[in-house]
């Protein structure tokens, strides 16, 4: 029996059923409940492919795990999350990391998903290459979904080279400054004091910049600040202990913020796609990808 196979079987076609990776954000989205069965999605490296910059990996690998892996041929993925962290729960929480504009977005990540439905039955979403472009973009769908629609076992990922050189800078300085002074890094942070950079690229040319920043009173320093495990949209204040991703405006606090709003047609289409994936609803129950406050 294959490894979706059996994935299949454990998740049956009956019951309330949820799918658990390393725990490490499972009470974002609501609470599935206790008498709701959890199952494991299988783990390991299926296959890398470094000349088409894809990799095939189980929904349950760590993303520690992952990454090591494609350390070996200086290659990265967009997913990132807490120590533990999972392939699968970081598709289904679907948020994007501090380096979002080196890496690119979760979602873009995503390539092609083998995953058991509601009805017990394994499909496929999305295409198995960087240039596959036919067909629904069913692969969007299911990142963010916190498994509300399907439960995954098998992805196909998007990589992407390191960087010869990477490094982080400090200093009491606005997030203004180092825009002016640096040709799009690859991370700002802002935690009401000092702004922390990421510079990634060529060495000359991170060097330069670097350089340019040290003349603003900025620092090299081992990495970013601790990040709060919760996040809200930027609302114009920084509460007190949090830390301001710049570039995309999510605030990382301790405590979520308030959940935004939305459009009541935007949720009838949702809730009539949800009904369509899983019409008794026995896909992580209790979940709702709409109280995320971010």
């Amino acid at each position: 029996m294959s490894g979706m196979e059996a994935f299949s079987a454990e998740v049956g076609s009956t019951g309330p059923v949820c799918v658990r990776g390393g725990g490490t954000r499972w009470r974002i989205g609501g609470d599935v409940g206790a008498e709701v069965r959890a199952v494991q999605a299988p783990a390991g490296i299926d296959s890398h492919d470094p000349a088409e910059m894809t990799v095939a990996v189980w929904a349950g690998t760590t993303l520690a795990t992952l990454a090591e892996t494609l350390a070996e041929r200086r290659q990265e993925v967009a997913l990132d999350g807490p120590p533990g962290s999972t392939v699968g729960g970081s598709l289904a929480v679907g948020w994007n990391g501090i380096r979002f504009r080196r890496t690119g977005s979760v979602r873009d990540a995503l390539l092609q998903a083998e995953c058991v439905g509601a009805d017990g039955q394994v499909f496929k979403a999305g295409g198995p290459t960087v240039k596959n472009v036919s067909g629904y973009e069913l692969c969007r769908l299911l990142v963010g979904s916190l498994g509300t629609l399907a439960l995954t076992g098998r992805v196909i990922l998007r990589t992407r080279p390191i960087p010869e050189r990477s490094l982080w800078l400090r200093g009491a300085i606005a997030p203004s400054e180092v825009e002016r002074s640096c040709y799009r890094p690859s991370s700002i942070l802002w935690d009401g004091r000092h702004t922390y950079a990421c510079l990634e690229g060529y060495g000359v040319d991170v060097d330069q910049e670097a350089s340019d920043l040290a003349e603003c009173g900025m620092v090299e320093v081992e990495g970013p600040p601790d990040l709060p495990p919760d996040r809200q949209r930027w609302a114009g204040e920084l509460p007190s202990g949090a830390v301001l991703d710049v570039p995309i405006g999510v605030v990382h606090c301790h405590g979520g913020g308030s959940v935004p709003a939305v459009d009541p047609a935007v949720k009838a289409i949702a809730d009539r796609l949800k009904a369509n994936f899983d019409p008794q609803g026995r896909l992580n129950p209790g979940r709702d990808p709409y109280m995320v406050p971010e």
